[in-house]
């Protein structure tokens, strides 16, 4: 039988959505008040979902102090309390969430030492909140 776990994080980061081949006007209509030349910040929560078989010793799908060793590296020390736009994951591409939430899937995707990353949640706001699944 397979199993899911799940787990929520918190990392402050800020951006600018922004892209350079549009021009001032197209870049407000598109992006609004994210467009700020100076950037704003968000309190995002990143929730992750790893699936498997549960171990028959352990009685777990992942053992929660590797999880959160995985996620710190690979998520929260690279992104917590920075600007978006300066990591290099994003010098091609607008740091939208649901761009974060991609990169923070693919970071995570080969890093966990059990069971399979399912899915990875981010919200940005009480109201916004983008989502990447497994293929």
């Amino acid at each position: 039988m397979r199993a899911s776990f799940g787990r929520r994080y918190m990392i402050s980061a800020s951006h600018r959505l922004h892209v350079d081949t549009l021009s001032v006007e197209e870049n407000r209509t598109t992006y609004g008040k994210c467009n700020n030349p100076n950037g704003h910040g968000h309190n995002y929560v990143v929730e992750v979902l790893v699936g498997g078989g549960v171990d028959p010793e352990t009685g777990m799908v992942i053992d929660l102090v590797a999880l959160d060793q995985a996620v710190r590296t690979k998520v929260i020390d690279r992104f917590d309390h920075t600007n978006l736009n300066l990591d290099p994951l994003f010098h091609n591409r607008v740091p939208t969430t649901e761009n974060l939430c991609r990169a923070a899937f693919g970071l995570l995707k080969d890093a966990l030492p059990a069971g399979e990353l399912e899915h990875v949640r981010v919200e940005e706001t009480e109201n916004n909140f983008f989502e990447c699944y497994a293929e």
